[in-house]
C-alpha cells in the first residue's frame, strides 16, 4: 500500500470490527473461552465462531465443543478468522476435522484514485422497488462461484423473487438501510438487477460484502461499478478503512483494480461437506 504499512494495528481494528457486527446486527454471544460463538436470534444473516478478542489459542477440542454447540442449534457450522491475527487456529480446527478455505483479504488504499461512477449503478432505498431483487442476485451469483459467463439469468432471478423467502430479506435488508447498517448498490439495465453489493459500517471502519452478478451478466465491470459505488458512499460517509475479502485470486486481481491491496488471509472453517 502505497505510503502507508499495514500492521498490526490495522488487523486489530479488522478483529474489532469483527467481533461488533454480529452483536450489532441482532447475535448473541456465547462465550467458548478462547473462542466466541454467535448466534442469530430472530431473522437475519446466520453468524459464526470466531476467535475471542484477547483470548488464548484455542485447541482442537475447544473447536470440537463449538461445533457440536452450532450442531445442537440447526445453525452453520463455520469458523471465521485472520490467519495473520490467531495462526495457530487453523491446525486446532484441522485437528477437529474440519475444512479450511483461504480468501485474499484486502483493504482500499487510502490514496487510491477514485474510480468514475459506473452510467448503470446506483444506491437502492429501503423503500426501492428493485430491493428485493438486489438482495436475491447475490445469492444467484455465489450458487455459480467464479468470474466466468454463467447459465443463470433474469428468469432464474424472476423464480428466485416468487419464493416468499424473497420478501422476507428484502424487509430485513431495508430496516438495516433504514438504520444505516449498511448501504446497498445495484447495476441496473432495462429495468432489471444484474448486479448488486452492500457495504456494513462499524464507526469509520466498513467492509464491502456480497458483491454478486448474475452469472449472465459477467465480465461486463459491472461488480467494478458496484464496488466502486459503495467505496465511494463509505468514504462520503467518513469510513476511513475500508476492506473485503475476494472470493479468490482471480476476484483478488479484479478489486487491485480499484485500489484494494492484499493486507492478510481471511480462512473459513467447515464440514468436509460443507
Amino acid at each position: 500500500m502505497s505510503n502507508r504499512v499495514i500492521d498490526d494495528t490495522t488487523l486489530s481494528e479488522l478483529e474489532r470490527y469483527y467481533d461488533t457486527v454480529p452483536r450489532e446486527g441482532g447475535a448473541r454471544a456465547e462465550d467458548f473461552g478462547p473462542l466466541t460463538l454467535f448466534v442469530q436470534e430472530g431473522a437475519g444473516w446466520p453468524y459464526y465462531a470466531r476467535p475471542a478478542l484477547g483470548g488464548p489459542d484455542a485447541t482442537a477440542a475447544d473447536v470440537r465443543r463449538v461445533v457440536a454447540r452450532q450442531r445442537e442449534l440447526g445453525v452453520p457450522e463455520a469458523l471465521e478468522w485472520v490467519a495473520e491475527t490467531t495462526p495457530s487456529l487453523r491446525a486446532a480446527v484441522e485437528g477437529a476435522g474440519l475444512h479450511v478455505h483461504a480468501h485474499p483479504l484486502m483493504v482500499l488504499d487510502p490514496d487510491a484514485v477514485r474510480t468514475p461512477a459506473h452510467p448503470e449503478v446506483r444506491l437502492l432505498g429501503a423503500d426501492d422497488p428493485l430491493l428485493a431483487a438486489a438482495v436475491a442476485v447475490p445469492s444467484l451469483a455465489f450458487a455459480a462461484p467464479g468470474t466466468a459467463v454463467g447459465a443463470a439469468g433474469p428468469a432464474e432471478l424472476a423464480a428466485a423473487l416468487a419464493d416468499p423467502a424473497a420478501d422476507a430479506g428484502r424487509e430485513r435488508v431495508a430496516g438495516m438501510i433504514a438504520s444505516g447498517r449498511t448501504a446497498l448498490a445495484a447495476a441496473v439495465r432495462d429495468g432489471v438487477v444484474l448486479c448488486a453489493g452492500q457495504y456494513n459500517p462499524v464507526g469509520e471502519v466498513a467492509e464491502v460484502v456480497g458483491v454478486g452478478t448474475l452469472p449472465s451478466a459477467r465480465r461486463q465491470g459491472l461488480a467494478l461499478g458496484v464496488t466502486a459505488a459503495l467505496v465511494a458512499t463509505a468514504r462520503e460517509r467518513g469510513a476511513r478503512t475500508v476492506f473485503l475479502s475476494a472470493g479468490d485470486e482471480d476476484v483478488a486481481r479484479m478489486y487491485g483494480r480499484i485500489g484494494f491491496r492484499r493486507v492478510a488471509t481471511a480462512l473459513i472453517a467447515e464440514p468436509q461437506d460443507g
